[in-house]
């Protein structure tokens, strides 16, 4: 059973400063709700109800929106706003909330690694919260990879074709097709923000995974790739040689909101879904 959901959630959103000096980049909202509670929504979604999110300095407002609001309830309660603070106190009472600090910024896998004392030895999940999944009338991805988890029981990583020059973006992966009429690969190969000279596909790593416990050690152990952080695609390749790596061409549509393009584009896809005309 999958009953775990980390969140890396420490990094400083240099892309939407001056914004993310004080506000963190996952409390940033699409339309009225945080980047972050999206993530959560989609694992409570999948039946997840523990969230453990690794956060940083300045990272608070994170703690506080998940908890509740004596002050703001009291002064909402019995007028005409008090729907307002439902659906977050829907979900503060279904998940339980732990966190931890990541004192060193050194890269996703090392975020991944910081998440081990509230993971503990189970195979967990893994959602960033800023790329925001919509599945329309399918399951959410989390849901959706858990399933094929349950199937194969090893680690599994959600992948988008992408185009050839946005390749050094992301962590690529090739791979051999093993269920066609699911999109579903063995992969053999992952290489972190190649060239498009040195690429081996466009298949590109978004930000859902389904990890098993021995990852923690292999991260231990996993030197600092590019930039000099500790990689989660390197860490990967070490269980992609044994095997056990699965990638799952997910369905659903994906937005980048870590770029001001790809924010855009979701608050303009989610006003749309509830009917707001945007000009």
């Amino acid at each position: 059973m999958i009953n775990k959901c980390l969140f890396p959630a420490a990094g400083y959103g240099t892309r939407f400063l001056p914004a993310t000096k004080a506000i963190p980049k996952e409390m940033l909202p699409i339309l009225t709700k945080p980047l972050l509670q999206y993530g959560v929504e989609e694992a409570i979604s999948a039946g997840l109800k523990n969230m453990a999110i690794v956060t940083g300095r300045g990272k608070r407002s994170i703690e506080d929106h998940f908890d509740n609001a004596f002050e703001l309830e009291f002064q909402l309660t019995g007028t005409p706003k008090e729907h307002y603070l439902k659906e977050i106190k829907r979900i503060i009472q279904e998940a339980t909330f732990t966190y931890v600090r990541q004192q060193d910024m050194l890269g996703l896998g090392h975020a991944i690694l910081t998440g081990q004392p509230l993971i503990g030895k189970e195979p967990f999940a893994v959602i960033l919260a800023d790329d925001l999944c919509d599945t329309l009338d399918y399951d959410v991805v989390i849901a959706q990879m858990i399933k094929i988890y349950n199937k194969y029981k090893c680690s599994i990583i959600a992948i988008q074709e992408v185009p050839l020059n946005e390749v050094n973006k992301y962590g690529i992966i090739s791979g051999t097709l093993i269920d066609n009429s699911n999109d579903i690969f063995k992969v053999n190969n992952l290489v972190e923000k190649p060239d498009i000279d040195n690429t081996p596909s466009n298949m590109a790593i978004i930000g859902r995974y389904i990890l098993t416990p021995d990852i923690f050690e292999i991260l231990k152990n996993t030197k600092p790739g590019k930039n000099g952080e500790i990689q989660i695609t390197d860490a990967l390749l070490t269980q992609a040689k044994q095997g056990n790596v699965i990638a799952y061409k997910f369905k659903g549509k994906r937005f980048d909101c870590g770029n001001i393009e790809g924010y855009l584009e979701a608050t303009n896809h989610y006003a749309k879904k509830i009917g707001l005309n945007i000009r």
